[in-house]
This record gives structure tokens, C-alpha cells and sequence, in this order.
């Protein structure tokens, strides 16, 4: 991989078998045809394709490099023919495949994306500003952004894995602007939850805990958030990576004990990801128990935005019941208005007192004003 920055292209080289002109319009010149499915194809055919991975099987793929190219050009030369061809489009409905000289071609591939240097975009704060794409051999792509004409560019993606990076390497900006990234939120998040767990499975962990409640957050259909990678490849953001009553929190689940071509099927039945949706739960709800203790206003935050849902796992999830029911926060004639957890009850528990007095409703005024309380909160 070489990059011009003179010229704005990025080259990518390689010296595998290379194709014709025949197999250069059968893969490129065709829209949502595979050739990486079709090589498993032929390797499963010829019971050898046992080992391989599928990376693409729809075909669109190459194509995503038009988002920031406004040329590519693919010379190829098929190992063992004396005729070299290159492909050329602007992605815009049609190519074209011209014969060149073989001699000036030694690699078997090479790709050249002539790089589209900058975008336009609207932003609600500066008007217009423009995005600049800069390339990266080591971290294949960087993004700027300038604000006006003449203006430094500065930096908004290095391009690699944050999750991957040691939590030394990050600052509470870089958390932030990952999370409202992936979640597609604006807000700052409450907590993070960032670990690489090795063993029997090795996986990486970044998730947050949100700063509002997600537009979804009481559909009785909800959906977690959390997104699946595979080997820093992106593979869903509907695996059940989480429980019902943690499907706010948002983030990443990245792991290499998972073929790239799992499918939808496998990734329900997987035992594997079993094993590491109970692995981050057991680290999130710690983080939250910890949260807790050490700064309650903050998880005060969390209770009021999230506690309705949490709550469900009181009685969905039997083996962490109790775990929950120490996070659980409620209120008390006897705090004025601010929440108390089942110990500080306990803690103030009068003398002979062996039941804990509860009352429930769909609102705190319905419930003030409840004749019930009469006789109980005399007595405190």
C-alpha cells in the first residue's frame, strides 16, 4: 500500500493470481455479485474450503470505495497470460477496460483510488464546512475536518480501533465523541465500561451508559444497541449481546473467537456469545454497584433515566436478583423526596420492626395522597 499525497491517490498492490478481462467485468463490472462468494463456492466444491473465511457475500464491498474516491482504477494481469487489462470508473453507472502494456505491470493487482479531497456537508453550528479525507498506509484512514478556507484541518479520526487502544492512550473527549459515534446520540455519557477479557473467550468491551434516555427505550420491542465486531469487522448491531433490562446501554462487543461469515442463525444459537453477554453483564452491573457507592449523584442520573428498566430484571433474572435489588432506589416518606436503596431502609429500620411497608402507583402525587399513608407515616 503506497499513498500519494502529491497526486491524492491511494495504490494497493498485491502479487496473487490476478484476473483476465473476462473475470475483471464478471467481478467489477457487476453490481451485488460476489467474487469472494463465488471463490467459496469453488473451494467448497473442491471440499477445501473447510478453513476459509467469508468476508463479502453480497458484492458491494469494492464499490464502498467510491465514498471517498472520485476514480478507481483496477489493473490486473492474470498469472501465466501475457495480457494486462485496467478497469476504470467513476462509480457513476459505467466502466471502462482498456489492454495496456504488460511491462509496466508487474503485480498481479493493483488498485488505485484517486481520492476525493474534500465533501461538503451542512453542520447546524458553522453553516457549510468542508471534510477532508487524508490516507494513512498504517491506519488506512484518517479524517480531518476544516472549517473555512486556509484553516489548519484538524483531526477527527486516526483511523484505527479506539477500543482496541489502552485506556493511558484515551481522554474523556475521545470516550465521548466514540460514544455519541456509535450510538447515534448527541448527549455525554454517564459511565463507560472499556476491558478486554482473555481465557476460555477473548473479546474486547467498550460500552456506555447513556447521558438521556434512547428514543426507544419503553418499546416493548426494544432492541440492544450494542454492536458486533469481528476481528475490528463489523458484523451486526443486533446480536443479543446484552439482557433485556440492559438494552440502553450502548457500544461494541469485539472478539476473534468468531468466524467473519457467522450468520444470523448461528449468532442466535452461539454458545460463544452466550459466554460474553454473561461476561459483560457480570462487568456492567459491578460498574454500576461501584457507581453506586462512590458517586451517588451520578447514579442518582442513571436511576431516574433507567431504573424503570432495570427493575424488569428483578424478576426476569433470578441469578442476579439480588445484585439488583441493591442498585434499586426508591422513595421515602422518611427522605424527603430524595431516593433511599434497601439498606439505608434496613439501616433505618426502627426496634422490633420485622416488614418492610411499601406502597405502589402509576405517581408519586397519587401516592402522597393515598389515606393509606395516614396511619403509617405518623409512625414512621
Amino acid at each position: 500500500m503506497t499513498l500519494n499525497e502529491e497526486a491524492q491517490t491511494l495504490v494497493i498492490e498485491d502479487n496473487g493470481i490476478g484476473m483476465n478481462r473476462e473475470e475483471m467485468i464478471d467481478a467489477l463490472g457487476t453490481i451485488a455479485r460476489s467474487g469472494t462468494k463465488a471463490f467459496m463456492e469453488r473451494l467448497e466444491a473442491a471440499k477445501a474450503g473447510e478453513k476459509a473465511e467469508l468476508i463479502g457475500q453480497f458484492g458491494v464491498g469494492f464499490y464502498s470505495s467510491f465514498m471517498v474516491a472520485d476514480r478507481v482504477d483496477v489493473i490486473s494481469r492474470r498469472a501465466g497470460e501475457g495480457e494486462a487489462w485496467k478497469w476504470s470508473s467513476d462509480g457513476k453507472g459505467s466502466y471502462d477496460i482498456v489492454g495496456i502494456d504488460v511491462g509496466k505491470h508487474q503485480h498481479a493487482v493493483r488498485v488505485s483510488c484517486y481520492i476525493s479531497w474534500t465533501m461538503q456537508r451542512n453542520t447546524p453550528a458553522n453553516g457549510r464546512s468542508r471534510r477532508s479525507f487524508v490516507i494513512n498506509p498504517a491506519t488506512c484512514l484518517l479524517l480531518y475536518m476544516v472549517e473555512k478556507e486556509g484553516a489548519e484541518p484538524s483531526q477527527v479520526s486516526d483511523g484505527a480501533a479506539l477500543w482496541l487502544k489502552q485506556k493511558s492512550e484515551l481522554s474523556k473527549q475521545d470516550y465521548d465523541d466514540f460514544y455519541r459515534s456509535v450510538s447515534g446520540q448527541y448527549d455525554k455519557p454517564l459511565a463507560k465500561v472499556h476491558f478486554r477479557a482473555e481465557g476460555r473467550h477473548e473479546y474486547t468491551t467498550l460500552a456506555f451508559i447513556p447521558g438521556s434516555q434512547p428514543f426507544d427505550l419503553f418499546d416493548p420491542d426494544r432492541q440492544g444497541r450494542m454492536k458486533l465486531y469481528v476481528k475490528r469487522v463489523f458484523i451486526t448491531d443486533e446480536a443479543d449481546l446484552l439482557p433485556r433490562y440492559l438494552q440502553f446501554v450502548r457500544g461494541i462487543v469485539d472478539t476473534s473467537d468468531l468466524p467473519l461469515n457467522i450468520s444470523r442463525e448461528i449468532i442466535q444459537e452461539s454458545p460463544v456469545l452466550a459466554a460474553i453477554k454473561t461476561g459483560v453483564t457480570s462487568r456492567i452491573l459491578p460498574a454500576l454497584e461501584k457507581m453506586a457507592e462512590g458517586e451517588a449523584e451520578t447514579f442518582s442520573k442513571v436511576w431516574d433515566l433507567f431504573g424503570p428498566i432495570l427493575k424488569e430484571g428483578i424478576y426476569d433474572d433470578f441469578e442476579r436478583r439480588a445484585q439488583l435489588l441493591k442498585l434499586a432506589r426508591f422513595r421515602s416518606t422518611a427522605s424527603d423526596g430524595a431516593t433511599r436503596s434497601l439498606a439505608d431502609y434496613l439501616a433505618g429500620m426502627r426496634e422490633g420492626q420485622s416488614a418492610i411497608y411499601y406502597i405502589s402507583g402509576s405517581g408519586l402525587d397519587q401516592l402522597r395522597s393515598s389515606p393509606q399513608l395516614e396511619g403509617f407515616e405518623p409512625k414512621g
